[in-house]
């Protein structure tokens, strides 16, 4: 795979060397078991696989090398580049602006753009009718398009669906970047629709075999349908994608729930021509980023420390694993652990920060596993692994730990 030139201050001595000892041992990725570092009092499981991935690091390569190319010019970024707040910040502290919020609020009004503008695209993509806007002005859409190329996929699978008939099913958050991107270029060749979990693939089955009213289907699923989406017709041939930071395993369980749908609608002979499999749509990241969680679940450990951005959704998918095992805190940086018996961390479920005290337990060795999603830097996750170590005594040095790597 590519290897990209992204600045040396997001890797780290720690992770970045355990990554790359990995790779080398195991370059197909048959082990998914993570890594041990034993420092005496306290002992790490390293994820196998997480950090920044293909798509991250394509986005960071082209937006530091756009900086590099027009000194002299206004740089905008679209939205967040990545859901991580230092990646961005630091972009901001090098004179980028942000044209919209992850909502798509603008910040910054088309009016005050001009063609000697540059403006980046994100890696989650962007919208048709934003990539005209740009046109309009002046400015090439394209000229610095992060877009992951793995988001790109879901859109060609989409395209060719659409034009054999289906209708598309987007499995995502739909005031997500990614997920509106993906439904401007799905509706254009397929009626298409978002649907967020299993519990609304469910309804989704009770509308498809007549068990509900047509005329709930808009308020059921109002704004998250293409214009002119006829349920009654455009339901009868469906197929699956997803945005590609979704649980993998509730993407497959929405999938295999339509398509049991779909067969007893029509028999299980003529699957084939009402439903298509796109299993091939999963983002291998996520695929193995959640793999390797679950890699991490199988040891007996004490807590789980995930770090990302707060509104990055396939950390906060690593999190709700992690959580449903054992107790674990999802923060942003090492400055959010605050002593040996406080932290600062994200309640996911209710959307905003709370303090936890005594996290770490009373007992030795106390076992952590830890981890981070795609758009976290090696740095950060090194960062919070050595302020940890900072609250035991007798440490085992770390050049000793790390001598086998």
């Amino acid at each position: 795979m590519k290897t990209f030139d992204i600045p040396i201050f997001y890797r780290s001595p720690v992770i970045s060397r355990i990554k790359n000892s990995r790779k080398v041992s195991d370059p197909r990725k048959k082990d998914y078991s993570p890594t041990e570092l034993d420092f005496g009092p306290v002992i790490f499981y390293i994820a196998r696989h997480f950090g920044f991935c293909y798509g991250v690091e394509n986005a960071i390569e082209i937006s530091y090398k756009a900086l590099e190319e027009n000194p002299d010019k206004r740089i905008f970024l679209l939205s967040e580049m990545i859901h991580n707040s230092d990646v961005n910040n630091d972009l901001i502290n090098r004179g980028v602006r942000f044209i919209m919020n992850t909502s798509g609020r603008h910040q910054i009004e088309w009016s005050e753009l001009n063609s000697d503008d540059i403006v980046i695209i994100p890696a989650f993509g962007t919208t048709l009718e934003i990539e005209k806007k740009l046109n309009e002005i002046g400015i090439d859409p394209l000229k610095y398009n992060t877009t992951c190329p793995f988001v790109e996929k879901v859109w060609n699978r989409a395209d060719s669906l659409g034009k054999t008939g289906f209708t598309i099913i987007v499995h995502g958050k739909y005031r997500h970047e990614e997920t509106r991107a993906t439904f401007s270029h799905s509706k254009e060749s397929a009626p298409t629709l978002i649907i967020r979990d299993i519990s609304e693939a469910v309804i989704l089955g009770e509308f498809i075999l007549g068990k509900r009213k047509t005329e709930e289907f808009f308020k059921v699923f109002e704004n998250k349908y293409s214009k002119g989406f006829d349920p009654l017709k455009d339901l009868d041939n469906i197929g699956v994608v997803n945005q590609t930071t979704m649980l993998a395993t509730e993407t497959q369980a929405i999938a295999d729930h339509l398509n049991k749908v779909i067969s007893a609608k029509f028999g299980k002979e003529n699957i084939q021509k009402h439903f298509s499999d796109t299993r091939d749509t999963l983002c291998y990241a996520t695929h193995d980023n959640q793999k390797a969680t679950s890699g991490l679940l199988e040891k007996n450990a004490d807590l789980a420390i995930v770090v990302g951005g707060y509104n990055s959704s396939n950390t906060s998918h690593i999190y709700e694993l992690c959580e449903e095992k054992l107790p674990s805190y999802f923060i942003s940086s090492a400055d959010k652990i605050l002593t040996r018996d406080l932290i600062s961390h994200f309640d996911f479920h209710n959307q905003k920060e709370k303090t936890t005290q005594n996290f770490i337990p009373e007992k030795l060795p106390v076992k952590i596993i830890l981890t981070s999603g795609a758009s976290c830097p090696d740095s950060i996750v090194d960062e919070v692994l050595r302020k940890i170590l900072t609250f035991f005594d007798n440490v085992r040095d770390l050049k000793e730990v790390l001598k086998d790597f």
